[in-house]
Formats: structure tokens, sequence, C-alpha cells
């Protein structure tokens, strides 16, 4: 999966820099509205809020922001019912796509969805078809410089990481979704500053994408979904090795 990750650590890189921090920030207010609706406003007692609640600040998201977001999902604010819709699908090349949205409405985003795929390439597929190619695992990213491996691996297993990968630049740290912020702990105690954490999608198996012109048609997809209102996360299978990825973003 190193392809997958490092296009998925560019990605996040390149999406830092140059997405309007507006469209950033109302994505993560919806993250936090549903995740405080389904298991309350409380962060230490919602994991899942707890997780979005730290993804809006490492992304410098106002504090008052976050608040409102909260409040909007427990109903002491006025607020858009979201609702989590999960879409599966192929790009090109066979390479499977896992969507998650939340949306004010299924038929219009259902409709939309189907529409990126068609043009792009892709082709929407049935509820099942893909889903079970990917699991749901917490993702820590760590700077190379705050040590070597068995620096990582000692503080990050102890605490219940369950695998540790080597990405170039940084190290990824993959746990279970429940173990993430007790992993995040044990590292920053031990003086190693997460750069990112999340919950994630990975792939059991992956497609080798080993041709520009391959890997270009499979990111098309994968682009447009993303650039989608109601696009929350786009999850896939495929590698890119290291000299291919170099060519698709030269």
């Amino acid at each position: 999966m190193s392809g997958h990750s490092k296009w998925h650590s560019i990605k996040h890189a390149k999406g830092a820099a140059d997405a309007a921090r507006g469209k950033q920030f109302a994505r993560l207010a919806r993250q936090i509205e549903v995740a405080a609706r389904s298991g309350g406003g409380d962060v230490d007692a919602n994991p899942t809020l707890r997780t979005m609640v730290q993804k809006a600040r490492d992304a410098s998201m106002p504090k008052d922001n976050i608040e409102r977001a909260i409040k909007r999902g427990t109903g002491e604010l006025e607020g858009v019912t979201y609702e989590n819709i999960t879409y599966e699908g192929y790009a090109t090349n066979g390479v499977a796509v896992y969507v998650e949205t939340l949306s004010d409405n299924r038929n219009r985003t259902g409709a939309e969805i189907k529409n990126v795929f068609t043009r792009n390439g892709g082709s929407l597929a049935e509820p099942g078809a893909v889903a079970w190619q990917f699991a749901r695992k917490g993702v820590l990213v760590l700077d190379k410089a705050v040590g070597d491996e068995d620096d990582v691996m000692l503080a990050a297993l102890d605490a219940g990481a369950e695998d540790i990968t080597d990405l170039g630049d940084t190290w990824q740290v993959t746990t279970a979704p429940g173990d993430v912020h007790a992993v995040r702990t044990a590292l920053e105690e031990g003086g190693m500053a997460v750069t990112s954490i999340d919950l994630t999608m990975l792939p059991s198996t992956t497609v080798e994408l080993d041709e520009a012109s391959k890997a270009k048609s499979v990111l098309r997809v994968i682009d447009a979904l993303e650039e989608h209102d109601d696009v929350q996360n786009v999850y896939a299978n495929f590698d890119i090795p290291d000299d291919v990825l170099q060519s698709v973003y030269a």
C-alpha cells in the first residue's frame, strides 16, 4: 500500500497548500455536527467527535467555528440535518473506490455522484460491491525528525498501534479506530509531535498503476469526486510506484 499511502500524503499536503480554507472548514464543520448529533457533544465521551475536533484544530479552524458546529449537532443551535451516505464504485483500471458523503438531499447527491463517476470514466456500483476490500483504521502521521523507527515503534506499539510504515519523509502509524487517541497521547508524551490524525479506510489489496496514463485516469476520478461539496472522504485501492507518482505531479 506504499504507493497509495504516499499519494494520500501528497494529496494531504497539496490540499493544505491549495484548497480554499473556507471549503475545508465547511467540511470539517459538517463532520463535527454529525459526530455530535450521533454521539453527543462531550468530546471526552465521544471518540468520533474528539477525532473530528482534533482534525479541525490541526487545520487551524477557529475555536468559535468548532463550538458552533457542536451546538448545531446537539440541537442548541438551529442547523441543517445531514445524513451519512456512502457510495461504492470503480475508477478506471478496475480500481475500487469508496466515497463518504454528508448530504441534506439523498436523491440529489446520489444522482450527482453517479454522474461524476460516469463523466470521468468510472462507474457507480451496488452497496457492498467494494466495501469489503477496506477496513476502518486510525492513522497518525509524524515527521521523520521525531525519531527513528525503533523510537516510534516502542512508544506507539505499547499504546496499541498495529503497524508503522516508512513513507519517505514521514512515519505513518496505523491503529484500530478506538486506539488512535491513546497512541497520539503516548507519542506526544514521548516528545514526538504528531503532524496529523485521521480515521480512514485502508484497502486490504491494491491495484498497481505502473504507467502515468493509468495513474492520471484514476486520479481524474478521485479528484472529481473530492471536488463535490457533499463528499467528505474518498478511498481507493491503488498503488502508484514512486517514479510514476513523481511524473504525475511533476
